[in-house]
């Protein structure tokens, strides 16, 4: 597979993603706060923390927008791939 086409299925994956509401809220509020938890964002956004929640943020991380950064105890810490948010959303 040449590397064009590799670029236009993630171009398609984070596309995807970001075009489901919650999961656009979750890129916008993690590209202000440097990491946040899972109960974190669901708090923001008033998610409960279930199944719900973990499902945009495996899409999110599926596509490479967002990266689990640390675990403490039951708390995961999300992040913004700045890299990858920078090349698909324009400022």
């Amino acid at each position: 597979m040449s590397e064009e086409t590799l670029s236009v299925k993630e171009a398609v994956k984070v596309y995807k993603a970001l075009g489901e509401p919650t999961r656009l809220k979750i890129v916008q509020l993690l590209s202000k706060h440097r990491e946040l938890s899972c109960t974190e964002i669901g708090a923001h956004l008033n998610l409960s923390k279930g199944s719900t929640l973990s499902h945009h943020l495996k899409q999110l991380t599926d596509c490479g927008l967002l990266e689990l950064s640390r675990k403490e105890g039951t708390f995961h810490f999300y992040h913004i791939q700045e890299n990858i948010l920078k090349r698909y959303v324009a400022d």
